[in-house]
């Protein structure tokens, strides 16, 4: 059991968890550093940091789980330390929840087309306060048995380049990197072979200001791994990882801490952190 994860989603998002469950969870779990990383929503950072305030030994990160476009694909940039206050940051993120909903209709539409027959109201109701997104179609999807598996449901239908698929409102990976840098964050590359050019995307990514890239992740292979710490190290990035945990009880879930991360990853960005922080703005 690793003491470090930070890639972890809760009911701000798509996570079944709230905020102060995952807390609860990690420190009960023996976990020394979390980052609490929804997807395209700071609204989980607040409670987080109100609950970690009962377990001095557990620190937590506030991030963000930023989800960009690709001609082929999608590309996932993670933001450790943001400043989850800032409204541009909100602003933003604001917007990309107001299209996951249309796009997640739109998904449903798409659905039955097939004869896949998903009520939008139960979709609305998994989602409950947090940002609508397809793992909320795939859990509505696995009640009614279309599928057997979340991943099932993204394989075959819902995936990039799946039948029912549908676009959002569009940012490219180097706006988030851009967006997480003026909020204050340090951003990094997540679960990166879901790109097909990891290397070129690092390359793009580092000349806009990324440090590190998710090494350690739940569907690597040993082998993917020591291919990611390469470039982390061939880049000069930080080798970051986590459980990118939901807690959906799938078969395929990896729990809280699941994934061997060094506490090194997390030293390093802590430290990184600090240091901008005392950096002159004029610098």
């Amino acid at each position: 059991m690793s003491q470090v994860d930070l890639h972890i989603h809760s009911t701000a998002s798509d996570g079944k968890f709230s905020p102060e469950a995952i807390v609860g969870k990690a420190a009960e779990l023996g976990l020394k550093v979390i980052a609490l990383t929804d997807h395209d929503t700071v609204d989980g950072i607040p409670p987080a940091l109100e609950a970690v305030k009962a377990f001095p030994e557990l620190r937590l990160i506030p991030g963000v789980e930023i989800s960009t476009d690709l001609a082929d694909g999608e590309a996932h940039v993670l933001g450790y330390f943001i400043d989850y206050t800032s409204r541009e940051l909100g602003s933003a993120l604001e917007r990309f929840r107001n299209s996951r909903q249309g796009r997640a209709r739109g998904i449903v539409d798409r659905l039955g087309t097939l004869g896949i027959d998903i009520d939008w109201q139960r979709v609305l109701e998994i989602a409950g306060d947090g940002s609508i997104g397809r793992p909320h179609i795939a859990q509505a999807m696995l009640e009614k048995g279309y599928v057997t598996a979340f991943k099932e449901a993204f394989d075959k239908y819902i995936g990039h380049g799946g039948p029912a698929y549908v676009a959002r409102q569009k940012m490219t990976p180097e706006e988030a990197v851009e967006l997480i840098l003026r909020s204050g964050g340090l951003p990094v590359l997540a679960h990166p072979f879901t790109v097909k050019e990891p290397e070129a995307m690092v390359i793009k990514l580092k000349a806009v200001g990324l440090v590190g890239i998710e090494a350690y992740y739940k569907d690597n292979t040993a082998e993917e791994t020591e291919a990611m710490l390469g470039l982390a190290e061939r880049y000069e990035l930080i080798a970051t990882g986590g459980t990118d945990y939901h807690g959906i009880g799938d078969s395929s879930e990896v729990m809280l801490g699941g994934v061997e991360v060094p506490p090194e990853a997390a030293e390093r960005l802590i430290a990184l952190a600090g240091k901008r922080a005392q950096k002159p703005a004029n610098l």
